[in-house]
């Protein structure tokens, strides 16, 4: 090589590392982009950081004041669709978030706390009549057997702790173990039947599945002193009326679409080993679902027989069955006729298909059921009325509003133009668009405020421990995060239904060695779309550099391919990138990606 040569391959390297930055130790896993330039911090950097500390804070205040030493919630222990297990740990929705976002250390520790300590209560709660909680609400740290509207619930916490804490050797036998409940790896649990690939019953868990009538009493839990002492949320004021609320809720012999929260049980195992017999079971069972979608008429049937047909189980009425199209039931605290159709659950398997394959195959089913109840609108006193329940009379419950359950969902995986139209009214997706500048702050502030509230709420609740339900300090959960998800990390509120947390970035911190936002600093999306993301990205600190991995993806399952920052552009190929900030830096970042172009993992970047 030339001298002439030797100085331009010199050159070329020092401006790679001008604008890549420093490597530690001499060679670097990941590229390193570095941001030098001096900016104030914006309002909504600000608002950041204060509403992480303030949920950190209140996390603290909220356990302190129900939960005790060893993690257990004080309260009346109960089974049942009221109040039961399920709510003792929902009381911590949205904890593991708070963390993965940047958290507090201790917010960590407090839901593993509560988790661990609920585990514990309720494999020693028993039930009295209710006969297959008789030894123990839990079996195995799990539920012996109950629907995936409560089994769902019950797992808002355990399904997201791997964000944060994968390591968990606890954590590691449970997904496995859990999952092997729905995959015939338990003899004592044969909720799955491989042959016509159904859970066999809406009642299922660690004991398996439920294979009679459920009654009012398997829904309700064992008879409890109501009047003058407890105020249950479903609105009942005596025991008899909490029964009468479940009557009707009988067939639950059969597969229902809400058993497709059973996934994530199986997605979470295989995120944490990349063993692909979880994979395989997922897909195969999803698979299932979309093909009784298309033979039915492109609508999900709400029961499947034990012969695989659907209605096999409801007199052959693809409505039938609890929680379905043409579930309509009688509510003793109100005197009404409600409708009570939960099939949406269902969206939740295919979701986690997606994550898994990037197979559109896996949304189209639900974008044309939507297409399909909508076409069976009617004009009602010149106003057209959009269907939201299926019975022997055909469409019922018209309501002036389009049904579009699963729009937002399909417009956030597969950012088409024709779907983007249908939630263009969404605040945030009209945020994203370009059509609402002032909702990261005021989503912001809203939040803040929520805590704000939520604490005051906790300091003034008269309720003690013999006086309360499970479910009675739900109300009172001050986390507060859902303008974070959309802002940084450009993803959808996880709920209640035990879901996996879907996003377009995600944040580690090297230094400390965690998930979630370093000391400082703060992000904020502006744009997404199906192959870029236009992100900022702030140090508050005027004094200390900061440094942030970014990963492609809630569980790297995208791939960054390039970086974009003023006129600067560089090639990347990697599942995260890590960003120097130097004190009071910031700027946006273009990132363009490939989207599901990886297998989901929760390992952390520095691991992979």
């Amino acid at each position: 090589m030339t001298i002439r040569s030797r100085r331009l391959l010199w050159v070329a390297w020092a401006v790679t590392l001008a604008w890549f930055g420093q490597c530690n130790e001499g060679a670097c896993a990941e590229p390193i982009l570095k941001i030098d330039t001096p900016l104030s911090p914006p309002t909504w950097a600000l608002l950041e950081r204060e509403l992480l500390r303030q949920n950190s804070a209140a996390c603290q205040i909220f356990f302190d004041k129900y939960f005790d030493d060893r993690g257990w919630l004080l309260c009346v222990e109960r089974w049942g669709g009221d109040d039961g297990p399920d709510d003792a740990i929902e009381n911590c929705l949205d904890w593991p978030v708070v963390h993965a976002l940047g958290g507090s250390e201790r917010v960590l520790s407090l839901y593993k706390k509560a988790w661990e300590g609920h585990l514990r209560q309720y494999t020693l709660a028993k039930t009295v009549d209710v006969p297959f909680a008789r030894d123990g609400m839990y079996y195995k740290e799990f539920p012996v057997m109950m629907d995936w509207l409560h089994n769902g619930e019950g797992l808002v916490v355990f399904n997201l702790q791997g964000l944060s804490d994968p390591h968990d050797a606890a954590l590691a036998k449970r997904v496995r173990r859990y999952a092997g409940f729905y995959m015939n790896e338990d003899a004592g649990a044969p909720n799955y039947d491989a042959q016509h690939k159904i859970i066999r019953s809406m009642f299922n868990g660690s004991r398996g599945p439920l294979m009679r009538k459920a009654t009012g009493l398997d829904w309700a839990g064992d008879p409890i002193e109501i009047e003058n002492r407890f105020r249950p949320r479903h609105g009942e004021s005596s025991y008899a009326q909490m029964v009468e609320h479940f009557k009707d809720y009988n067939d639950i012999v059969g597969d229902h679409p809400q058993n497709l929260k059973a996934t994530t049980l199986a997605l979470n195992a295989f995120m944490l080993t990349q063993d692909a017999r979880y994979r395989r079971w997922l897909l195969e069972y999803v698979d299932a679902w979309r093909e009784r979608m298309l033979a039915n008429n492109g609508i999900i049937p709400s029961n499947i027989g034990l012969d695989g047909k659907i209605g096999g189980e409801a007199g052959g009425k693809w409505y039938g069955g609890v929680y379905g199209w043409g579930f309509t039931v009688h509510d003793p605290a109100t005197g009404r006729q409600v409708h009570r159709n939960q099939i949406h659950a269902g969206l939740q398997g295919f979701m986690n298909a997606y994550l898994l394959s990037g197979d559109d195959r896996y949304l189209d089913p639900w974008r044309k059921q939507i297409a399909t109840i909508n076409a069976n609108k009617r004009t009602v006193d010149g106003r057209e009325m959009y269907p939201r329940m299926h019975g022997d009379q055909g469409w019922y419950d018209y309501q002036p509003t389009k049904y579009s359950q699963g729009a937002r969902e399909i417009a956030f995986f597969s950012q088409r133009a024709s779907d983007l139209a249908e939630v263009s009214q969404d605040p945030w997706f009209a945020y994203l668009a370009g059509n609402n500048p002032n909702y990261p702050e005021q989503a912001l502030r809203a939040d803040l405020a929520g805590v704000g509230r939520q604490v005051a709420e906790i300091r003034h609740d008269p309720s003690t421990p013999d006086t309360r339900l499970a479910d009675d300090p739900m109300a009172n959960n001050p986390a507060s995060v859902v303008s974070m998800i959309e802002l940084v990390l450009g993803g959808l509120h996880p709920g209640r239904s035990g879901s996996a947390l879907f996003c377009r970035l995600r944040y580690f911190d090297p230094a400390s060695r965690r998930a979630g936002l370093p000391e400082d600093v703060a992000a904020l999306i502006h744009s997404m779309s199906a192959n870029e993301v236009v992100v900022s990205l702030v140090n508050i600190n005027p004094l200390h550099t900061r440094r942030v991995v970014v990963q492609a993806g809630g569980y790297a399952e995208h791939q960054f391919t390039g970086a974009s920052i003023g006129a600067q552009s560089r090639p990347l190929n990697a599942s995260s990138v890590e960003v120097s900030l130097e004190p009071g830096a910031g700027s946006r970042i273009s990132l363009s990606m490939k989207l599901y172009a990886n297998a989901p993992t929760l390992v952390f970047p520095w691991d992979r």
